[in-house]
């Protein structure tokens, strides 16, 4: 099967580096026209040498969120085809013992996690809607699933949170010909932080993470299989909407 996205319009945050920048990359290379957004304007200048239009945006502030959204239909003339909300991951932040935990570290996390898939995923709506179709894939993690393997609260619970996110919208914009799914990955070696995370298992935490693994070894961005996947559930074949690990 030979899967093209020329002529549709897809929206990746957290284009940067790691997932984003992988994914944003794969589909330009499938020629779609692709913008990224991320806060790093030196990682996104990489991520732009694939031919992706980039943005430096803090996803935090909602109405710029939203503005760049509306700038991209004006741009292109219509709907976002597909949204992947990728941006989140734990703000450089480590594991405390929940009574240790500030105010201000839970609320980023939940701000860049499920704040940011809220956000992006409401500002494209309409347009869907209008056009009859559009795939939004929102990377959750195996945090969504069970406890965390870097310990942080925040990021499990709001990882938690984009799954129920992911599976209402699923229910309200299916009538709509929109799919929602979530992509849950398990640990991937994908950017600075999951590097010293990797490294603070040390060699016995390493080898008894990738006995837990089926397939016996980890992936990376930019992996054949999980390139596959985004690009099977976002394409024309992909008619449903739901939860992958």
């Amino acid at each position: 099967m030979r899967i093209r996205f020329d002529g549709k319009t897809v929206v990746v945050s957290g284009a940067g580096h790691g997932f984003g920048r992988c994914i944003a990359e794969t589909f330009a290379q499938l020629g779609a026209s692709v913008f990224g957004c991320d806060l790093s304007a030196a990682e996104l200048a990489e991520t732009a040498k694939a031919g992706v239009d980039t943005e430096v945006l803090d996803l935090t502030d909602r109405a710029a969120a939203a503005a760049w959204i509306a700038q991209i239909e004006r741009t292109t003339g219509g709907a976002v085809d597909v949204l992947v909300n990728n941006a989140g991951g734990v703000a450089h932040q480590e594991m405390h013992s929940i009574e240790e935990v500030p105010d201000a570290d839970w609320d980023h996390i939940f701000a860049v996690n499920i704040g940011a898939t809220f956000t992006l995923s409401r500002a494209v709506a309409a347009g869907m809607k209008r056009a009859g179709s559009g795939r939004i894939i929102n990377i959750s993690s195996g945090a969504a699933l069970g406890p965390s393997l870097t310990g942080i609260q925040a990021y499990c619970s709001a990882k938690h949170a984009v799954v129920g996110l992911t599976r209402q919208l699923a229910h309200e914009l299916g009538p709509f010909g929109i799919t929602v799914n979530s992509v849950a990955a398990g640990f991937v070696r994908s950017n600075a932080t999951s590097e010293r995370q990797w490294a603070g298992y040390g060699e016995e935490g390493q080898r008894a993470l990738v006995e837990r693994i089926a397939m016996k070894r980890l992936y990376r961005a930019g992996h054949h299989e999980y390139r596959g996947v985004l690009c099977l559930q976002t394409s024309r074949v992909c008619k449903r909407s739901g939860i992958g690990g």
